[in-house]
């Protein structure tokens, strides 16, 4: 019963959204907010950048709102718009993007000086995910997609627009990456495949 009063919530939620309510699109801005800089940032949008391309993520969002017909769930849909404008602003802007030049540039500044000891699982957590940072743009962003987001890899492949194999070559390369990374700033073997 709570379930579908749930539901009946958001279906009605979802209705003054798609007809243009002010308050519903603000109450979907607040919800996604954080969600649609996330995606900014992995992306090497800079700071002073991120809030002028989500104002236009948010904009190109309330364009296709009335188009939206719930194929896909809302956050996957807004990721997809969010993963679009963000490239074509890097595309528009930064004309050359050297993806690994720039990774390697981040990892050669970023070691420690201080042996990281790894007291809980908390903690372990934490490493792997500044560890994510690091990696590649794209691969990064496939991982923090599919672990953090929880978003299948037919999801991941919608909003990158890739072929589904590629996510996979994404994950599993990332996960690689990340193995080796972690092994070398531990000292131990860490399984960051679940």
């Amino acid at each position: 019963m709570a379930e579908r009063t749930w539901q009946q919530q958001m279906d009605n939620w979802l209705g003054l959204l798609c007809s243009g309510d002010e308050r519903a699109f603000a109450q979907f801005i607040d919800k996604y907010k954080e969600t649609v800089f996330l995606c900014c940032r992995r992306l090497g949008l800079r700071e002073d950048e991120i809030e002028d391309v989500a104002s236009e993520i948010f904009l190109a969002a309330y364009k296709g709102l009335k188009g939206y017909r719930g194929k896909a769930e809302l956050g996957t849909w807004l990721w997809s718009i969010a993963y679009r404008q963000a490239v074509s602003y890097l595309r528009k802007n930064r004309r050359h993007l050297q993806l690994e030049d720039e990774f390697q540039n981040e990892l050669a500044g970023s070691e420690h000086d201080e042996p990281i000891v790894v007291t809980q699982d908390k903690e372990q957590t934490k490493i792997i995910w500044e560890a994510v940072e690091r990696l590649p743009r794209l691969w990064a962003l496939s991982i923090i997609l599919h672990y953090r987001e929880e978003k299948s890899v037919v999801d991941i492949a919608k909003i990158m627009r890739i072929k589904k194999n590629t996510v996979k070559t994404y994950l599993f390369r990332g996960r690689e990456r990340l193995k080796q990374m972690i092994t070398a700033t531990l000292g131990e073997n860490i399984d960051v495949d679940n």
